[in-house]
């Protein structure tokens, strides 16, 4: 029985209204409902505070007080955005007290900014290392970006959010969103000139 309540709620997860619900019962302190959240959200989480953050131990740390914040705080949650709106919003401004407590800026190494290659390309090592060329292209490319700029795209692309959704997350009018992303566009147009042309 507590099986199937587990993949209830891992089915929940899996959508907007879904993840509503199971807000609701992590507010009544469910913590099977919860567990089924912290699996949902820490890798979607990971991703995005990575090109913020850069540093591994800054971004476990900030993943999971995030988390523990939708614990405590669930039932502050009024519907009046998407969970995950709301849930960006609350890392987001952890990331951005974090990085303003260091003293130096967060540096991208070579190492840190390549995702590893997914799918059933592993016998295409040329596929491969295309790849992973193109990715150290573009994270090298984004950390230059302002963290606004940076942040306002990758919410965009890696999060498929709406400007309105990410308005609220980054807590300004839409219209910043917009030219902020206009700026980081025109950026990494220049930046990435000749480097993504396909393969001969």
């Amino acid at each position: 029985m507590v099986e199937r309540r587990a993949d209830d709620f891992t089915i929940l997860a899996k959508s907007a209204e879904g993840e509503a619900r199971l807000l609701g019962h992590i507010a009544a302190g469910d913590r099977g409902a919860f567990e089924a959240f912290y699996r949902a959200y820490f890798p979607r989480l990971t991703r995005f505070l990575h090109r913020m953050t850069r540093s591994a131990p800054l971004i476990e740390e900030i993943v999971n007080d995030t988390l523990l914040a939708v614990w405590r705080k669930a039932a502050t949650f009024d519907g009046s955005s998407k969970v995950s709106t709301w849930v960006f919003a609350i890392a987001y401004r952890r990331a951005c007290s974090s990085l303003r407590a260091l003293d130096e800026p967060v540096e991208a190494s070579a190492n840190d900014s390549a995702d590893e290659p997914e799918g059933d390309a592993g016998d295409r090592p040329d596929w491969q290392f295309e790849r992973l060329r193109m990715t150290q292209a573009v994270d090298a490319a984004l950390a230059t970006l302002p963290l606004a700029q940076r942040t306002a795209f990758q919410l965009t692309f890696y999060h498929d959010m709406t400007y309105t959704e990410i308005a609220d997350i980054m807590a300004c009018p839409v219209n910043t969103i917009k030219t902020r992303m206009f700026h980081a566009r025109k950026r990494l147009a220049v930046l990435l000139d000749g480097q993504l042309e396909d393969r001969p």
